[in-house]
């Protein structure tokens, strides 16, 4: 294999791995096409193919940047809440003063929003 065919591979690959924890990570936050098309800065159809598994993330661009953000927030809360999704789904949806009173899940359609919740979320884990 040439070192280019090697290197589109991984590409592939990369885009494959993310683009399922994105789906996966949604899912199980319970969020439809719309909600994630805003959060990772997809339109409604193109999110809607990539959770339905016909569209890929392409490496590099801002929705990429987005979708890895999201899924480290998705991973953080996880942590907090023992892996219980429906627990995660319900702080999401939650008015919390850490966010000026707003759900975090409005909080998040925003990228400075997505920033401070991944940050949010990371100092409480690493409390001690």
């Amino acid at each position: 294999m040439t070192q280019f065919a090697q290197a589109s591979h991984t590409a592939a690959d990369l885009s494959r791995v993310l683009t399922q924890a994105l789906a996966e990570a949604a899912l199980r936050l319970g969020l439809g096409s719309t909600d994630l098309g805003q959060i990772v800065g997809l339109s409604q159809p193109t999110s809607s193919r990539l959770l339905h598994g016909k569209y890929a993330l392409a490496p590099g661009g801002k929705d990429w940047e987005l979708a890895a953000h999201f899924v480290r927030l998705y991973r953080s809360l996880s942590s907090l809440v023992g892996g219980d999704d429906e627990l995660a789904r319900v702080w999401l949806n939650t008015a919390n003063a850490g966010f000026d009173g707003q759900r975090p899940l409005d909080a998040i359609r925003r990228v400075d929003g997505l920033l401070h919740a991944c940050e949010y979320l990371d100092s409480h884990r690493a409390r001690v």
